[in-house]
């Protein structure tokens, strides 16, 4: 996964792609399991998922009603269409990401 700039979550949500972005704090031990389960599905599905870290953008959460991480946003037609914060599985996450990539 990517790391990205506040300057490029800005330009993500400008673009009108699907994109997905993955929120976490570096102290959350959650995170980081969600973390590695995320790095597993980007190489399954050959996809980018972007990382961010929530403490950098407090301002940004607040507004997108993130309100606990880890969580995953899917950003398409430069909108939120949904905020996942329970995981579950990579075989969930597959199965999310694929249900965004198809419509």
């Amino acid at each position: 996964m990517e790391e990205i700039t506040k300057e490029e979550l800005i330009e993500l949500f400008e673009n009108r792609e699907v994109h997905f972005i993955y929120l976490y704090t570096p102290l959350c031990g959650t995170c980081q399991m969600a973390s590695k389960m995320l790095e597993v599905t980007e190489t399954i599905l050959s996809i980018k998922i972007y990382k961010k870290d929530l403490n950098y953008i407090p301002e940004h959460a607040m507004n997108w009603g993130v309100q606990s991480v880890p969580a995953l946003i899917i950003l398409k037609e430069q909108k939120i269409i949904e905020k996942v914060f329970a995981f579950g599985s990579v075989e969930n996450i597959i199965s999310i990401i694929n249900e965004h990539q198809n419509s």
